[in-house]
């Protein structure tokens, strides 16, 4: 069966092996980040849809599960924001009761959990992983380009009552863009609201490849272990870099075939992620963990043109 909602499963470094579920079309998302690898936001929404009949999911679901694969986690996530999607309660609930024995993970901007319906709907997920970039308006206009209608203290006010409402495990994102997310001012207030939101887990983030915006780079690693440590110095719960930096090797579980098939496409003609998943008929966030790491490993070359982020392979 060829899916159309369903991705991997692929080796996550936060969340091991990982089943996607994308729940949203291609890039309808509540925020249109700067450094979004998946470049910018076509459908800047707040406004929830149910966008594909349910039974259509489930059916997925059941296809891929009926053999009992292992995995880590079921995760929602995706080009998008899942929680935009109307009938997450429904599939969640389906697969607490179906498949029991998997846990389910949620990866959100978390623009939407100022909403008491929809922290409601989510609470039977296993672990939440939110994001919070900035915690003033300014920076947050400017990193996140939200939709008109958010402000980031209602981001923050709805990470608040998530962690009131909800005892499950919160994994809290930090995306660090050097120089405007970290500056003694931005990092002072992200320490109060982390604070006051109380995760589980403060997880450091920078740039991996190519951005929505060319002037977006990654975070020198001296700079992300110094916010670690301001970061752990202040709060009382752990704080960890997810991001790639020198002293980490790279994932060993990459699909060997889709990397040849990455390799010998680009080879002949550079694509964009986008133009990839087209043409090979693969999700977006496959063919986007795929280029993430041989970027890390220095096999491609990446070129921004008016299209988009161009890869070519190096010889």
């Amino acid at each position: 069966m060829k899916y159309k909602h369903l991705f991997g499963p692929v080796s996550s470094r936060r969340l091991g092996i990982s089943l996607g579920v994308d729940l949203v079309p291609y890039k309808y998302c509540p925020l249109n980040c700067v450094y979004c690898e998946i470049q910018n936001t076509t459908h800047l929404v707040t406004a929830r849809q149910e966008f594909f009949p349910p039974r259509e999911i489930l059916d997925e679901l059941d296809s891929f599960l009926f053999p009992q694969p292992h995995l880590d986690y079921i995760t929602f996530s995706g080009a998008g924001e899942p929680t935009l999607n109307s009938s997450i309660k429904e599939i969640i609930r389906y697969i607490k009761d179906k498949y029991p024995q998997y846990k389910l993970a949620l990866l959100t901007n978390g623009t939407l959990l100022n909403n008491d319906d929809i922290l409601q709907e989510i609470i039977p997920c296993d672990v939440i992983l939110p994001s919070l970039d900035a915690a003033s308006s300014e920076v947050y206009q400017r990193v996140n380009r939200p939709h008109p209608d958010l402000k980031v203290e209602d981001l923050i006010a709805g990470l608040v009552r998530l962690r009131q409402v909800y005892s499950g495990e919160i994994w809290l994102e930090v995306f660090i863009i050097q120089g405007i997310t970290d500056t003694e001012q931005e990092l002072a207030l992200l320490r109060d609201a982390i604070s006051q939101i109380s995760p589980d887990l403060v997880q450091v983030n920078s740039l991996d490849r190519p951005g929505a915006e060319e002037w977006v780079e990654a975070a020198d690693p001296k700079r992300l272990i110094e916010i670690r440590n301001y970061l752990r110095e202040r709060l009382p719960m752990p704080v960890e870099i997810i991001a790639k930096i020198k002293y980490q090797t790279g994932m060993k579980s990459l699909d060997a075939d889709l990397v040849d098939l990455i390799r010998d496409t680009i080879k002949r003609r550079p694509s964009t992620a986008e133009d990839l998943a087209a043409m090979l008929n693969i999700h977006i966030n496959e063919i986007s963990k795929v280029l993430r790491e041989l970027n890390n490993e220095g096999k491609l070359y990446a070129e921004r043109k008016p299209r988009g982020v161009f890869f070519k392979w190096i010889a």
